[in-house]
């Protein structure tokens, strides 16, 4: 029974999840058809910005994410005074973390542009207009994500699902009627998506408004710092994973080039197809560490059994994608319009990527109970170590094709699952005993 308990909770706080992070990807996709329609200059600028903010999404994490598990475990203690400091040290946290973003990314705008897309001026031009106005709106950004990590680390992950759903609602019927209708072109999808994120930012205030949440009390500039130092040591564990994987994959990119500009096309296209199911390996990682993080505040340890329920769900999610995208590849390829080589090619590829997605979706969802019990840290290094023997040999069995980097990514992944299942076990047993990132029980660094 405890079992079903506990599969039922990962559902049920997963799904919304997943809808919320696909939500942003659709919008995504269908937010580069509108602009394809102003050329290949517009295309790239907005590439450039798009991937430039997923970079940036992992200094928020620290924040969003720290905020989470703090305020899950504070709920599972049914600790008031440890559950203001969660919200306070997200809040705090988010107003060091912004004005350095926002501010210096402003006045840096044509140099970031520049770095990325060199001298070509028309670009550059589009670029640069485009961050002029994501940049400064990345402070709406970033509040939404610590908005989310106090509903979600509260049990809620439907508000933020339908605040996603609101935002990228928003942002595709702008879209049309900024770009074209009032002739903004690019800067009109930038415009569009900061003031969708601006409405759901408002509801998502309204609705932490309405909350039973403890009141924010004044406790001194000590108080605070010690609030933001606590969410930074939960989260930043978790920022660097998200940002190594980040960095890893684009490197691997800079592999699979070498190989052929037809592969890096058919790479490209064939990761987009498997968003689709990397998006719900996420949500079952998310849905484990809150579970974990609200278990272990109630006082009970059940890590053992919340990993092996996580494992269970994420497996047979990475299994089905697997054989989906095995007998699915030809038409997913002509689906985004590829042919010829390029089709040949990612094709082949999603038919071997199989094993890989089946690991990942394990070692994603076992992450989840690494961090609710504050062991991201160890998590990130076996990340880490995990990305550079995958560069390493996916740069020894480039000579093989897309093949040989999908059987790089495979066995990675698999040194990756097993050094996170023997640590789980080992911290898991009977007895063991969760600390926050650095180690420590997480009580003894709350304050009221």
């Amino acid at each position: 029974m405890e079992a079903v308990r506990h599969r039922r909770t990962l559902v049920s706080l997963a799904c919304p999840v997943y809808v919320e992070l696909l939500a942003g990807v659709t919008a995504g996709i269908i937010n580069m058809v509108w602009v394809a329609r102003l050329g290949g200059d517009a295309v790239a600028a907005v590439a450039v910005a798009t991937n430039v903010e997923n970079l940036l999404l992992g200094v928020i994490l620290v924040a969003g994410s720290g905020t989470t598990v703090r305020v899950a475990r504070a709920r599972g203690a049914g600790d008031a005074a440890a559950l203001r400091s969660a919200v306070r040290g997200g809040w705090a946290l988010w107003a060091l973390v912004t004005p350095v973003v926002a501010v210096g990314g402003f006045l840096a705008r044509e140099p970031l542009a520049r770095l990325v897309l060199g001298d070509d001026g028309h670009a550059l031009s589009l670029a640069s207009g485009y961050f002029a106005i994501a940049l400064p709106g990345i402070a709406v950004f970033y509040a939404t994500n610590v908005v989310d990590g106090i509903l979600k680390g509260s049990g809620d992950t439907r508000t933020p699902m339908r605040l996603a759903l609101l935002a990228n609602g928003l942002i595709l019927v702008l879209d049309p009627l900024l770009v074209f209708g009032l002739d903004l072109g690019v800067r009109g999808a930038a415009v569009s998506t900061v003031l969708g994120r601006t409405a759901a930012l408002a509801c998502g205030l309204t609705a932490l408004h309405h909350r039973a949440l403890p009141r924010r009390r004044g406790s001194g500039l000590t108080g605070l710092v010690s609030d933001l130092r606590g969410t930074a040591a939960t989260g930043l564990p978790m920022s660097a994973d998200f940002l190594v994987r980040m960095a890893g994959a684009l490197a691997l990119v800079a592999v699979v080039a070498r190989i052929g500009v037809g592969e890096v096309a058919a790479y490209g296209i064939a990761t987009k197809a498997m968003y689709v199911a990397t998006m719900a390996f996420y949500a079952v990682r998310q849905a484990a560490s809150i579970h974990t993080a609200h278990l272990l505040g109630a006082g009970r340890d059940e890590r053992r059994e919340v990993g092996r329920q996580a494992l269970l769900l994420a497996g047979c999610l990475g299994l089905t994608a697997a054989v989906v995208l095995l007998g699915t590849a030809q038409w997913i390829m002509r689906g985004f319009g590829a042919g010829g080589e390029v089709a040949e090619a990612g094709t082949l590829f999603l038919r071997c990527v199989g094993p890989y997605l089946v690991l990942l979706a394990c070692f994603i969802a076992l992450g989840g109970v690494f961090e609710g019990s504050g062991r991201a840290r160890t998590l990130a290094r076996v990340t880490f170590g995990g990305t550079v023997l995958q560069l390493t040999l996916a740069t020894g069995l480039s000579g093989w094709g897309l093949p040989g980097v999908c059987l790089a990514m495979a066995l990675s992944m698999a040194v990756q699952c097993a050094a996170a299942s023997r640590t789980h076990r080992r911290t898991a047993r009977p007895g063991a005993v969760a600390g926050d990132a650095g180690g420590r029980p997480e009580a003894s660094r709350v304050r009221p």
